[in-house]
């Protein structure tokens, strides 16, 4: 049952605009791709750092006193570091700062002394970040260690504005904002790199097609035995001991090419959008779909009651609802055996379906056993 918004002619445009962008980008062959985008080293991987710190310099934008008690505690605690005594009975008042997050991401083979990009994000009730500056601060691994030291200033993509009547406009989020390079590198991760008699390539996509010919295409280029697959996502691969000769062998192993195995059908509704994503693989059974659909229209049309003369009464406005419900035409069409994804979405628009009939569908199918495929509903 659905309510009446637009026209069907408007409708029927989306929804063959969506139906061409879903042929364009499921209908191609399966090309060769490089094997430093299919796998990942084992042990060779970033690391998350996380660390807490203060922004200063806002322009009364920052916490309040009484809503962030921490914010007040850190800045005593900072200002006692640089020698600093505040009276135990003074208040301070940081509507200047901001007590915030920072989280960076620590990438492999990252050496001291190297540059980072950190993310800054305000964890009390600060409304706006913009033009604050980010005082010394440590980010520690999930071991507990220092990894690197942030500083610098904020850049804020968002911006907010109030008004004395209480009026408020916000663009994007104001409260979170980036340094480039604002992090120091102190401390370096040791990786599995330079570790052993062989590399562990890892797919990020397990198939055993695709690791099948992984493997037939390194020993091919480097000779018999020199890679062999362990699982659906693991090919192991003989590398030289010395450090030298491992990073260019491993530079000639990552510019091969590999043609990916067909990943399995699958179609992926989103309950959300209404988005529908079907792989080009998807097959129908013989089975044929009879589709309707009830719409409903409600129209108000207000009436005014005048009452009769002399009768003391008042003009009063009556609502006044009219309801019609129709059934649209319904067509039925039939899937062949070995019906392809094409076929699916022609007949599927030939009936002028909208993305919510196509789901509906799609579930009928599946729940029949005609469709050969993996509904994920997401």
């Amino acid at each position: 049952m659905y309510y009446v918004h637009e026209s069907k002619s408007r409708c029927n445009a989306f929804w063959r605009i969506g139906l061409c962008l879903l042929l364009i980008g499921t209908c191609g062959q399966s090309l060769g791709a490089r094997i430093k985008d299919l796998a990942e080293i084992e042990g060779v991987r970033s690391n998350q750092l996380l660390g807490y710190g203060l922004v200063v310099g806002l322009d009364g934008s920052g916490d309040k006193d009484n809503a962030a008690p921490y914010t007040i505690q850190s800045l005593r605690s900072m200002l006692t570091q640089l020698g600093i005594v505040v009276p135990p009975g003074i208040q301070l008042k940081p509507k200047n700062v901001a007590a915030v997050s920072i989280h960076a991401e620590l990438p492999p083979f990252a050496k001291n002394g190297q540059r980072i990009d950190v993310t800054v994000s305000s964890i009390g009730d600060a409304k706006n970040l913009r033009g604050g500056s980010l005082l010394m601060a440590p980010l520690k691994g999930a071991d507990g260690r220092v990894y690197a030291v942030a500083q610098g200033n904020l850049v804020v993509g968002g911006l907010s504005a109030d008004g004395i009547d209480g009026s408020r406009v916000t663009v994007n989020i104001p409260t979170a904002g980036r340094i480039p390079n604002g992090a120091t590198v102190e401390r370096t991760v040791e990786t599995l790199f330079n570790s052993g008699n062989y590399l562990t390539l890892n797919l990020k996509s397990g198939d055993f097609t695709t690791v099948k010919r992984m493997v037939d295409s390194i020993n091919t280029q480097f000779g018999a035995d020199t890679a062999r697959a362990i699982d659906a996502a693991s090919v192991q691969v003989s590398a030289p001991s010395d450090a030298a000769q491992r990073v260019g062998f491993y530079a000639m192993v990552e510019n091969l090419e590999v043609n990916p195995g067909i990943a399995p059908a699958k179609v992926i509704v989103n309950s959300r959008t209404g988005t529908v994503v079907i792989s080009s693989e998807v097959r129908v059974s013989p089975a044929a779909v009879s589709h309707g659909n009830l719409v409903v229209t409600i129209s108000e049309q207000p009436a005014v009651s005048q009452p009769a003369p002399l009768s003391g009464g008042t003009t009063q406005v009556v609502p006044q609802s009219n309801v019609s419900v129709a059934e649209q035409d319904s067509r039925m069409f039939l899937f062949n055996p070995g019906t392809t994804l094409d076929e699916v979405v022609r007949a599927v628009n030939q009936v002028g379906a909208a993305p919510s009939d196509l789901v509906a569908i799609l579930e009928a199918l599946k729940q029949a056993g005609a469709l050969q495929a993996e509904l994920v509903v997401i």
